[in-house]
């Protein structure tokens, strides 16, 4: 039997707190703008938020009037949510920090992932968010995917612990001279 084969991410819905505390978050505090709302047709007393993350696809939040954020982190057990992480550019990441902090959320600072550098912070639900923001640029005709699995091709035949700037360099290298550039 084939896999179900999917094209990519559609949408994810959030289940957030009251109407106000969703858009103060997600558009006032990320700059995703608010696109409609809605009834949750599965439960019509909830509201249906919908927000623009920057890619064309949405993310949604599941608001009721008489939920409130509570501010403690979010369950993290088998099944959870661990994260959900949110692409920037190095311009925003690079003042994504000091952003924070004026907004009074408390954040892990700076941290070096190899391909891409982080900065993690809990919305007022207790959810961790993570501002990522690559380090590398595909070679035209390719995606950030494709270079890492090359990356970690070569990462894994050097015996290295984890994906390095070498690794994508020469993946990169490697896929444009592929395309016969």
């Amino acid at each position: 039997m084939q896999p179900i084969q999917v094209q990519g991410v559609h949408h994810i819905t959030l289940t957030g707190a009251d109407r106000r505390s969703a858009i103060d978050f997600w558009q006032g505090v990320l700059g995703m703008p608010f696109v409609f709302e809605q009834p949750n047709l599965d439960a019509p007393e909830e509201n249906h938020l919908y927000f623009d993350p920057g890619d064309g696809r949405l993310i949604t939040i599941f608001t009721h009037e008489g939920r409130k954020p509570s501010g403690r982190p979010a369950p993290q057990g088998p099944g959870c949510v661990h994260h959900l992480a949110l692409t920037v550019s190095r311009a925003v990441f690079a003042q994504a920090a000091q952003g924070l902090k004026a907004r009074g959320l408390a954040h892990s600072g700076p941290k070096d992932r190899g391909f891409m550098d982080s900065i993690y912070f809990r919305e007022p639900l207790g959810l961790l968010i993570e501002l990522s923001c690559w380090r590398f640029t595909p070679p035209e005709g390719f995606d950030h995917a494709r270079v890492l699995a090359e990356a970690h091709r070569l990462r894994v035949a050097r015996g290295a612990p984890a994906i390095a700037d070498e690794h994508v360099a020469e993946a990169i290298a490697a896929l444009a001279a592929a395309r016969g550039r």
